[in-house]
């Protein structure tokens, strides 16, 4: 068999891409490829005229076990929005259930992406540029879009107090002002149960406090159950697409079994099965722990209820209605005499997702930068990135500075790599004339080349090495380029304005396609014609993909490239020009 070095690193670079395509796809939340897609299912929001809340019939299914709050008047619940601003959150607390309505990051806005040339349509619809004059929102309902994104809490039991409840406000301060924190307090009592939330807001801190205070106001004794839910749609998030893809949905974290990823898909199959067989709904994750933290995860940010530690809960997902669903932790309280009171203190961070942020808060909350099957790369790969951030303090800058690093990192093996190829092109004619002379007979065409290689000292996958290395430092850079928050808006120079966005000209892309075009001119050309043609075909094809991609990671290949093309043309007049061959 003719072993020709260029088919072989053309099928290796084709199923490497194939295959980190559809790994990618997976990672994110996505169907495989090799699967086909679940059917869509419309998306349908509480009414937001009712104060925006699901209905009370409704609080049983999101919460199993969770019953209606009694009525404590004949006169309708007047329902009021509570606004608490800090310097980094602005939140909405609805006194009808305490429900985290909506929630603004004050500090980030909403993903201005720059369009190509004005804007682009049909398909590509999500290339127009965006509102960088909008903050970025995370709780929230919109019954026009379908969303509904949700932080509630409760108790479980006949009566008792829960995220339907009416709450009265305490008095107090709403906004921060010079304090370092702020609290709101809300009072519920139904079922001779009192339930006192308590949400602290500090300084310079995506953390809230939710203090639940349960007292036992009847005659006998209780023994109720906290819950701490996080509620979301199953849409795709704004934005989204075949090019642009990224995962949100539920995920959760236990000492036992690490970070769990769940699909909205699969809680709807399971909740499907769950009502045909009309057996209970199977919890493919974690049920139990005393540890840990539940979530919503989406791109570059998190929603976490953290419950109080080394005390054993239930963790629950539930289909809760048409295209919504829910992730939730109940933690009982033990038994409450008459007149006594259990506190129960949890956490909610509603943030970016910055290493910084989320190592402080608890154990396994970093894991929600999601870096793939690569995570062993991907993870020193950024310390070293940030490190190197911190001294330049430019973010493009930084990528290319890395990129030299890791070019010098391989030096060793990228030059023996293109001093076998400078080999293989000086001994290309006398390849051309044994494939003339052998042409009726491949046994001896392939005898023939391999003794060429062995007199030549030549190793015909030399030249595929340097690239089977960079791949995984390719595929880690982009689960990083992909995860860092820090780079979302960060620009570069000129018209880069995000890394995390494509290049809103395709200079970058183009770059990319020369620099590509020059390698493969480098390179031995192939016997066979119609490879030739498809190896110049290869730099459009993939520019054309990188259209789409973070513009930090083109920069990265971009420079890349252009180092490679200067090791290689010195490589090159070093070994000098191909001989010609003799008859």
């Amino acid at each position: 068999m003719d072993i020709n070095r260029k088919t072989i690193l053309w099928i290796v670079f084709v199923v490497s891409t194939f295959l980190l395509w559809n790994n990618w796809q997976v990672s994110n939340g996505k169907p495989s490829m090799f699967a086909p897609p679940p059917p869509a299912q419309a998306a349908k929001a509480p009414d937001a005229k009712k104060s925006d809340a699901p209905a009370a019939a409704n609080a049983a299914g999101a919460v199993p076990g969770a019953g209606a709050a009694a009525a404590t008047d004949a006169v309708p619940f007047k329902a009021e929005r509570i606004t608490i601003t800090t310097d980094v959150i602005r939140a909405d607390i609805d006194t009808q259930g305490g429900v985290i309505k909506r929630l603004e990051l004050l500090k980030y806005k909403e993903n201005g992406h720059p369009g190509w040339f004005g804007g682009c349509g049909g398909l590509f619809e999500w290339c127009k540029p965006g509102d960088n004059s909008k903050n970025v929102v995370l709780f929230d309902v919109d019954a026009g879009t379908g969303k509904t994104y949700l932080a509630r809490t409760g108790l479980i039991g006949a009566g008792l107090p829960n995220h339907d409840s009416g709450f009265v406000a305490k008095p107090g301060a709403r906004m921060l002002n010079d304090a370092n924190q702020v609290q709101l307090v809300l009072e519920s009592e139904s079922g001779g149960v009192k339930l006192t939330k308590t949400f602290t807001f500090k300084r310079g801190d995506y953390v809230i406090d939710v203090r639940h205070d349960v007292t036992n106001t009847g005659t006998a004794p209780v023994a109720p159950q906290l819950y701490l839910q996080l509620a979301h749609d199953g849409n795709k998030p704004a934005g989204d697409s075949f090019f642009n893809s990224s995962y949100t949905g539920p995920t959760l974290y236990t000492e036992e079994k690490h970070y769990e990823k769940l699909k909205f898909e699969s809680i709807a199959k399971e909740a499907k099965a769950a009502r045909e067989t009309g057996k209970p709904m199977v919890q493919d994750h974690a049920i139990k722990a005393d540890n840990g933290w539940i979530a919503i995860s989406q791109h570059f940010f998190v929603s976490a209820f953290v419950p109080q530690p080394k005390l054993m809960h239930d963790i629950e997902t539930t289909e809760i209605g048409t295209n919504l669903y829910g992730i939730a932790i109940k933690q009982p309280l033990g038994t409450i005499a008459p007149g006594a009171t259990v506190s129960n203190d949890a956490k909610l961070f509603s943030g970016p997702q910055e290493n910084a942020l989320l190592e402080p808060v608890t154990p396994g909350l970093v894991l929600v930068r999601d870096y793939g099957w690569l995570a062993m790369i991907a993870k020193p790969m950024f310390a070293v990135i940030n490190y190197i951030h911190s001294l330049l303090g430019n973010w493009g800058w930084t990528i290319i500075a890395f990129t030299i690093l890791i070019k010098l990192l391989f030096f060793p093996l990228s030059a023996a790599g293109y001093r076998s190829m400078a080999k293989v092109k000086l001994v290309t004619p006398k390849m051309q004339a044994i494939r003339e002379r052998y042409k009726g007979d491949p046994a001896k065409m392939n005898q023939a080349t391999m003794e060429l290689y062995k007199q030549e000292k030549i190793n015909p996958l030399g030249g595929c090495l340097p690239i089977l290395v960079q791949m995984p430092v390719f595929i880690s850079l982009y689960y990083v380029l992909q995860s860092a928050v820090e780079i979302r808006g960060a620009p570069w120079m000129g018209w880069i304005t995000d890394l995390a966005q494509h290049d809103p000209y395709a200079i970058l892309p183009v770059l990319y396609a020369i620099s590509m075009f020059i390698t493969t001119k480098l390179n031995p050309a192939p016997a066979d014609p119609m490879q030739a043609k498809m190896m110049l075909f290869m730099p459009l094809a993939f520019s054309v993909m990188f259209f789409f991609f973070p513009s930090g990671l083109v920069l990265y290949w971009v420079v890349n490239n252009v180092l490679s093309i200067a090791q290689q043309y010195v490589i090159s007049k070093k070994f000098g020009t191909p001989a010609p061959a003799k008859a």
